[in-house]
């Protein structure tokens, strides 16, 4: 089985539909802090539950990290002891490889995630 370094962006519908027709994903943190923040597998319930309780409407982003075009550097954010995928530059759309709804429970928390699909291979729609 081949197995690639696969990241993960938790986003809008909305804005991952808007990014689709501008063929490249810019959220704002590109513009406020240089970078668009991304997770591991293992992160992402955390980084989910920490900065998006409660939300509805989001999907998460698959992306395969070796067809990401920009810089991807490994940082460790000041309030915290991991290091995380921060992707310097906009996201090319064709990294993407699946895109699935990611909502929270009744309570308003976030579970993992469902697993990949096999025949993920991007652009996802």
């Amino acid at each position: 089985m081949n197995r690639r370094a696969i990241i993960l962006h938790i986003t809008s519908r909305e804005t991952w539909e808007g990014a689709k027709s501008d063929g490249a994903y810019r959220p704002g943190s590109l513009a406020t802090e240089g970078f668009i923040h991304a997770s591991t597998p293992e992160q992402v319930v955390g980084t989910a539950n920490t900065f998006y309780k409660g939300r509805h409407g989001l999907v998460l982003l698959r992306i395969d990290a070796a067809k990401v075009r920009p810089a991807i550097r490994w940082e460790t954010p000041k309030d915290s002891t991991e290091r995380f995928p921060h992707i310097y530059g906009p996201l090319n759309i064709d990294a993407v490889d699946e895109v699935v709804p990611y909502e929270p429970s009744e309570g308003g928390t976030f579970g993992p995630p469902p697993p990949a699909s096999e025949d993920s291979q991007g652009p996802a729609s």
